[in-house]
């Protein structure tokens, strides 16, 4: 088989993909969002490598958004539906915002009484500014991580900081004016424009433009587009490949540790939705390669298995994060919901036609030999030894891992699983005993002395644990026989010494680094 190599321009638009899933956006709101834009920025003169910080900007705009997730959820219940009602509105139109917050709540007590109702609603509005305070920041520095990671210059990543950021100083952060890079002006504008474009015609986008000139868009800027008319956003591209057509000088590719690299960003930026699936990519990879170099597996097959579990759970965030949360019994129509995000993961890889290897092995993450899985449903006659090794390091590596409603399981009860789910002939015999065998090597392997990094202690190694499993600082004191206060204290000193000024942003951190506990 030949090496994996792709355009970097098409797994960016894999990760764009995957933020519209997690926005609640249409399909190609980000493909044409970003062509939207590159005609506006070079309507301007814009050109060269400003132009193409438009073109990232435009494709990368919302992929911090996935952290925090669970903080909303517990707020609103579908944190998809409620960013999907918070779209259109006006962030500094207060009584709009909150009047959609409410109506999330409301709807996610539906089933409820009319006074758990009501008291759902006033904590949720006592919980608003933490929106403000918390989430929204958390979301930039997590972009702002991730767009590293890529290997963005500095002048990006600082864009990717200023998403919520407004003309009139009333966004977060609180920059103004020409403070805000010019490629976000143009991103953030032609966004707007498409969205509303989209919701009520090109008449009622530009009357938003408008009402917002000189508050969330620069009044120039506003002008020309309304200036340029409807003609704006017509024939606008409706492929992948016709978007990475217009990809500005220089094109880039992967290959290799690169490519490893840059999929280890999607699988964070998967597994940081939820606090119980954090690391969950990496440690599939992990005992899926070790167990296939165990079999035998050469080299070029290693490397493609690796990849594809390092985002073979991508089209989670397709799925609210109140159904991966829910610490009870799912519903039939929870676990049908669930259940769809094997194939969101094969779309959003499969909208890119030199990913169709690695979009074919990580949808087939959980299908079954005898066809019970999901997915696309099919059997052993469809699954290579890839496939199955997938499969079987999938469900060993979450049964290791707590989850909402059971502890992590020891290696004995995780061999009595996958054992009977082998002897009804859903996983691969062969694959199973090879992944448990790593498992059960690592587990007996002591661990190897090793300094924290950053400078943490021992002590603020636990606390940073405890933040990034979502607990507060009073449930971090108890669990750590402490007080409040002297948590209170000793996040701040994490903060300090990680470079981070959030809760998502250290949870990210701790996710790079290998800081948070290894399964049983």
């Amino acid at each position: 088989m030949s090496p994996l190599r792709l355009r970097f321009a098409d797994l960016m638009a894999c990760l764009a993909a995957a933020s519209e899933l997690a926005m609640g956006q249409d399909a190609d709101q980000a493909l044409q969002g970003c062509a939207v834009a590159l005609r506006i920025a070079q309507d301007r003169g814009v050109s060269g490598s400003e132009l193409r910080q438009v073109y990232y900007q435009a494709l990368l705009r919302f992929i911090g958004c996935n952290a925090d997730t669970g903080v909303m959820a517990g707020i609103a219940g579908d944190v998809i539906e409620l960013r999907r009602a918070m779209a259109p509105l006006d962030t500094a139109a207060a009584p709009q915002v909150i009047a959609a917050l409410v109506r999330r709540i409301r709807a996610a007590h539906a089933e409820d009484s009319a006074i758990a109702t009501a008291l759902a609603s006033l904590r949720g509005l006592a919980r608003s500014a933490e929106f403000a305070r918390e989430i929204f920041p958390g979301h930039c520095e997590v972009a702002q991580r991730l767009g590293r990671r890529l290997g963005f210059d500095e002048r990006f990543v600082t864009g990717l900081g200023q998403l919520f950021a407004r003309w009139d100083g009333r966004g977060i952060p609180a920059v103004a004016g020409e403070a805000i890079l010019p490629a976000v002006r143009i991103v953030v504008l032609a966004q707007e424009l498409l969205l509303h474009a989209r919701l009520g015609g090109h008449a009622r986008a530009a009357e938003v433009l408008r009402e917002r000139r000189g508050g969330q868009f620069e009044p120039s800027l506003v002008d020309r587009v309304l200036a340029l008319g409807p003609g704006l956003i017509e024939q606008l591209p409706a492929r992948w490949d016709q978007l990475s057509a217009l990809e500005p000088l220089p094109h880039e590719w992967l290959e290799g540790e690169s490519l490893e690299q840059a999929l280890l960003v999607l699988a964070d930026y998967a597994d940081i939705q939820s606090s119980w699936l954090l690391g969950h990519n990496r440690r599939v990879a992990d005992l899926a390669v070790d167990a296939a170099r165990s079999l035998g597996l050469d080299l070029d097959q290693q490397h493609l298995l690796r990849c594809a579990a390092l985002v073979h759970d991508l089209g989670r965030v397709g799925i609210s994060t109140e159904v991966w949360d829910k610490p009870g019994p799912l519903s039939q129509g929870e676990l049908d919901r669930l259940r769809l995000h094997a194939n969101y993961t094969r779309q959003i890889l499969g909208r890119v036609a030199s990913l169709a290897p690695l979009a074919e092995l990580a949808g087939a993450a959980h299908e079954r030999l005898d066809g019970s899985g999901y997915g696309r449903s099919i059997d052993a006659r469809s699954l290579t030894l890839a496939a199955r090794l997938l499969a079987a390091a999938d469900v060993v590596a979450a049964l290791g891992e707590a989850r909402p409603h059971r502890n992590a399981m020891d290696l004995a009860a995780i061999a009595g699983i996958v054992g009977d789910e082998v002897a009804a002939g859903r996983l691969d015999r062969e694959a199973t005993s090879a992944v448990l065998a790593v498992l059960g090597a690592r587990l007996q392997a002591p661990v190897p002395a090793s300094r924290l990094p950053a400078g943490l202690s021992e002590r603020e190694a636990e606390v940073l644990v405890e933040l990034a499993s979502g607990r507060t600082n009073k449930e971090m004191a108890r669990r750590l026989g402490s007080s409040p206060k002297t948590i209170g204290h000793q996040v701040q000193s994490i903060y300090r010494k990680a470079g981070v000024h959030t809760r998502a942003g250290a949870t990210l951190f701790a996710l790079e680094q290998g800081l948070l506990p290894r399964p049983r």
